[in-house]
């Protein structure tokens, strides 16, 4: 329970006065998809309420409950990793110190903002339509898909550099992980087009190697974003 609460702490901003220590924290990752299916089950209940009204207005209110429960983490993470590649070829063809540089700096820079807002206006449109002919039900478990991404990237990919990464991985094996990928596999036999999930897992790690060279904080967040972009596309699409 107490890594559960840890994970919830993390990636939410719900109120949790709880005091966890190094070793919940380090554990906490493999409660990720948990804590995405709390996320998934604000933003549908947010969505419910709007459709009362008007199918916008129910877009409107998932993706507001989808940014405050979340405290932004992910578009932070997206917002960044869109700065360094951006910065990297503002030069020169391809500048991998510059990359790193950028990465590092904690100010968010026109690239991130673009990025940001785009990531915005895209699920909010892909909200609007999905709730026309999606089940709620799919809608609440696509956090749930996107964060056990992170358990997926944490085991394929070296970190980046010490810290969280190297935290998660030593507390994480891919028993855990693969428990969270038999879910999906159940979720997906409802809902096939969410099976698309796995290719998006494999693409962003190849992205993040080849780019990277390893996984962190940043890379998770973006990642996190563009897969539940893609997966609400997914479920537009291929219903």
């Amino acid at each position: 329970m107490r890594n559960l609460i840890a994970a919830l702490q993390f990636l939410t901003a719900l109120p949790l006065p709880i005091k966890v220590d190094a070793a919940d924290f380090a554990a906490s990752m493999r409660w990720f998809p948990m804590a995405g299916l709390v996320v998934g089950g604000a933003v549908a209940g947010a969505a419910w309420m709007g459709m009362r009204v008007d199918l916008w207005l129910g877009a409107l209110l998932a993706l507001i409950a989808w940014v405050m429960i979340t405290g932004a983490l992910h578009l932070d993470g997206l917002g960044d990793i869109a700065d360094a590649a951006g910065a990297e070829h503002g030069g020169n063809g391809h500048d991998r110190d510059r990359f790193d540089a950028v990465l590092a700096d904690p100010h968010i820079g026109s690239f991130g903002v673009i990025a940001i807002g785009l990531q915005l206006v895209t699920k909010l449109i892909l909200l609007r339509l999905t709730l026309e002919t999606a089940p709620l039900w799919a809608l609440a478990i696509i956090p749930a898909l996107a964060r056990t991404g992170p358990l997926v990237w944490t085991l394929l990919l070296p970190p980046l550099h010490k810290g969280l990464g190297t935290l998660f991985r030593s507390r994480l094996n891919w028993y855990q992980a693969i428990y969270w990928m038999i879910g999906i596999v159940i979720a997906t036999w409802f809902a096939p087009p969410l099976g698309i999930v796995f290719i998006l897992f494999v693409l962003w790690a190849y992205w993040v190697r080849y780019k990277i060279g390893g996984i962190s904080g940043d890379s998770h967040g973006a990642g996190v974003e563009l897969v539940e972009s893609w997966l609400l596309l997914a479920m537009l699409c291929l219903s």
